[in-house]
């Protein structure tokens, strides 16, 4: 041991320094106190808070409710250490569904500022309590209206060192902002007033859905380009908005992540909803997602951060695949269309794309397979289990469809005027039949009568050589043949005018492009590349029976919205719009 080095002697703290100690751990900025402070008067059963803020907080934060309040044993007890009203033992920390209950928010505020309470309950008086610096002064009667208001000047103005790492009013503003925001998102069932400076910032009336709330804080254009999203699986219940595809890029990020009704960080559920968009929008992409997740109280513990912003769960792979599983199914549904002006969205459900087809169309299911099959494997002969009055009859359910410019098929409806683009439609169709393949171990392939003989360049035959097995899985049976070339035998059959050469060629060559942009596994990729060279193309003069086939497999696809780069595949031009453009209105 170091003749030098002296044991240093342990001892108790002074109360008042615990405090400060005990307030850096809730008190980061005056947004924490802001947050603290909200969420009393929300558990408070609050319908109604107001926010005043001067100098970013720095100088006041002002936090009035119309709460339950509190009487003068009650509001003495709020600012005393460990006393809550929200947990009573141990057991109570598992599964609590209030914001906080650590009951040292208060009393670590009053130690770093000048606290001010006036509280008054519905029998009538009222109370006041003060703490400055952690110095509780004797309490005096006041005469208000049921709830509370909680004061709080110059904070930090006993903790220089606190108060200079403070950053610029405007930045304390904005934090403060955004707490209020995520808050607001929270409680959508209470009216919030926010001032700051003297002027009014934020006036929002009650909510009746997450989507008005939104477009109260950020317009009605940033609402209507978000996607419904509400699915079970199980004991777990997703709910929320997601972004558009078509839209994603075109503004400002938002996240929002709720669980049991507490607003978190959580980037495992960020990134399982990430995941549902794989193929749907161009990598480096990120949407804007706000997701509210339910699930048994016992199955979450949201004890293991000190603002109870993180939590754990107790079986996250569950979670995360009920995440992914939602906001997939919602970016599968017609209003993920990308649209021109308002569409209403009347359309019978049998013509929906996306949604479930109706009962009369569930009936016709193998019969809509099976002409849709014909189409994509190239002969157009339905099978023999399938009549051709049968067929005729499922194939009533589809609108009447018109070819523009050998590239749009178009069709009217109720609400719209809706367009699809031939060849990101039959490519969506194509990668889903692809995928399904691999999954299934099958793929159908037609035999050639005369081989194919190939000649690679080194680089292409070492992409066929490393993708053989799955190249296979799509319907193409190749063997080497002496140096950098192949034989084909027999080739996928996506339609009668299919290229297999062509295809292979174009494929392999794009294989042999730079991968590290791509977040694809090799099937999807590979997957993805063949059903982009092998789809009908533009320019390609389809016969009505051909347009036909297409909606059916289109339609009954998961995601019938979106090709495989990201490019919608569906555009609705509401009538609205187009009476506008003409002068109707």
């Amino acid at each position: 041991m170091n003749p030098a080095f002296t044991l240093p002697t342990i001892s108790v703290l002074a109360s008042d320094v615990a405090d400060r100690i005990a307030a850096g751990e809730v008190v980061e900025r005056p947004a924490s106190v802001v947050k603290e402070l909200v969420e009393n008067a929300l558990d408070a059963g609050a319908t109604a808070v107001d926010v005043d803020i001067r100098e970013g907080g720095r100088a006041l934060i002002r936090v009035s409710d119309d709460g339950h309040g509190m009487d003068r044993e009650n509001a003495m007890r709020a600012v005393a250490r460990h006393a809550t009203s929200k947990i009573r033992d141990a057991e109570d920390l598992v599964g609590v569904t209030s914001f906080g209950f650590r009951g040292e928010a208060l009393p670590a505020i009053g130690s770093v500022s000048h606290l001010m309470i006036e509280s008054a309950t519905d029998d009538g008086g009222g109370v006041t309590v003060e703490v400055s610096g952690g110095m509780l002064a004797p309490p005096r009667d006041t005469a208000r209206q049921r709830g509370t208001t909680v004061s709080v000047a110059s904070l930090f103005y006993n903790t220089p060192a606190r108060q200079k790492f403070l950053r610029g009013a405007r930045s304390e503003w904005r934090a403060i902002s955004d707490t209020l925001t995520t808050l607001s998102l929270v409680r959508r069932d209470v009216r919030f007033t926010v001032h700051h400076d003297g002027k009014a910032q934020l006036r929002l009336p009650v909510a009746t859905s997450l989507r008005v709330r939104l477009a109260a804080l950020f317009g009605t254009e940033v609402a209507e380009r978000l996607v419904d999203v509400d699915d079970v699986s199980g004991a777990i219940r997703v709910s929320g908005l997601v972004e558009r595809p078509v839209d994603v890029g075109t503004s400002g990020r938002r996240v929002f992540v709720m669980v049991n009704g507490r607003a978190v960080r959580d980037i495992g559920i960020v990134r399982a909803a990430e995941a549902a968009y794989r193929t749907t929008i161009s990598a480096g992409l990120r949407p804007s997602i706000l997701l509210e997740v339910e699930l048994p109280g016992p199955d979450v513990d949201v004890n293991v951060h000190p603002a109870k912003a993180e939590v754990r769960f107790r079986d996250r792979w569950t979670l995360e695949r009920a995440v992914e599983r939602a906001v997939r199914r919602a970016l599968g549904t017609e209003d993920a269309t990308a649209t021109v002006g308002h569409v209403r969205h009347v359309l019978p459900m049998e013509t929906s794309f996306g949604r479930p087809l109706g009962v009369e169309a569930l009936r016709h299911a193998s019969v809509l397979d099976a002409v849709a099959t014909a189409y994509q494997e190239g002969d157009g002969a339905l099978p023999a289990t399938v009549d051709r009055e049968s067929a005729a009859s499922a194939q009533l359910l589809v609108p009447i469809l018109t070819q523009f410019h050998r590239t749009y098929i178009t069709f009217e409806r109720p609400d719209a005027l809706v367009l699809i683009d031939q060849h990101s439609a039959h490519e969506r169709v194509l990668y889903e039949r692809f995928m399904q393949g691999f999954e299934s171990g099958q793929s159908s392939s037609q035999r050639l009568l005369f081989p194919l003989t190939l000649h690679l360049v080194p680089v292409e035959a070492e992409a066929f050589d490393e993708h053989r097995r799955l190249f296979a899985q799509l319907g193409y049976e190749a063997e080497a043949f002496g140096g950098s070339s192949i034989v084909v035998q027999a080739v996928p059959a996506p339609h009668p005018r299919f290229d297999a050469e062509r295809c292979l060629r174009d494929t392999l060559a794009a294989m042999t492009g730079d991968r590290s942009a791509s977040t694809l596994s090799k099937h999807e990729r590979l997957a993805a590349t063949v059903a982009c060279k092998a789809a009908i193309r533009s320019g390609d003069l389809l016969a009505p029976e051909e347009m036909r086939a297409l909606y059916i497999a289109l339609a009954r696809t998961t995601l019938p919205a979106h090709d495989v780069h990201g490019r919608a595949t569906i555009l609705q031009l509401g009538w609205d719009e187009l009476d506008r453009r003409f002068g109707r209105r």
